[in-house]
């Protein structure tokens, strides 16, 4: 196609890539970060519009790649496609932050154990209890959401919490739960059943290191708030 025939997006797409090579993403607003991802299912449109549209209704780049798919698909323009590729990035960005966790001492890796904790469960909009259970090193078994509930609660099977570390021998427990409403203010609930959990879990030799609250706010720590 000669020059002046192509789309002015041409251009814009080609002087974006080279801008994130140049500088990386952490120096880009967010819509530009998604029209780069945008790029990927909507190769023939001006697609910084619809960037910016979906940063004003989710509320950033993190939140818009974090909707669910049915709430993705009720914004005109974005396709199946859009939606298969924001769950892909969404996807890998969980992959990284967990490996960085991986085979290392979980309590000299705190930050990253946050930013795993963000990156997994900050934007979901329901909430989900995860289990980090920890081997005599403080290194990671596993990592397991044991339950998912409605946007203002999660229930909480205090037996099912040690049995299962007890199938993992494992000596050691992070709760982690998320905050829909965005504010990680543990509740009194919260509290309740942190403690019933760490009665219940230390005659079989196994510690509760903390309990974690992460909303889309920032994170609480039940322990760094005396709680427990």
């Amino acid at each position: 196609m000669p020059d002046d025939e192509k789309p002015h997006y041409h251009g814009h797409r080609d002087r974006l890539r080279a801008r994130f090579v140049e500088v990386g993403g952490d120096a880009m607003p967010d819509y530009e970060l998604l029209e780069l991802v945008l790029f990927r299912s909507i190769p023939r449109r001006d697609v910084k519009p619809l960037a910016k549209q979906l940063i004003a209704r989710f509320g950033g780049f993190a939140e818009a790649l974090a909707a669910p798919p049915a709430r993705l698909a009720e914004v005109e323009g974005v396709s199946r496609a859009t939606i298969t590729d924001f769950k892909l990035v969404e996807a890998a960005s969980r992959r990284l932050a967990k490996g960085a966790i991986r085979a290392r001492p979980i309590l000299t890796s705190w930050s990253l154990v946050l930013d795993y904790c963000r990156t997994a469960m900050a934007f979901a909009e329901r909430e989900q209890l995860r289990l980090l259970f920890l081997d005599k090193k403080n290194a990671l078994i596993a990592d397991e959401v044991q339950q998912s509930g409605t946007v203002d609660h999660t229930p909480v099977y205090v037996r099912e919490v040690v049995r299962r570390a007890l199938e993992l021998s494992a000596t050691a427990i992070i709760l982690v739960h998320n905050h829909p409403s965005g504010d990680p203010t543990p509740s009194s609930a919260d509290v309740r059943m942190t403690r019933e959990i760490i009665e219940a879990a230390r005659p079989m030799g196994i510690v509760v290191h903390d309990h974690i609250v992460i909303g889309r706010d920032g994170h609480a720590s039940l322990k760094g708030l005396k709680l427990i």
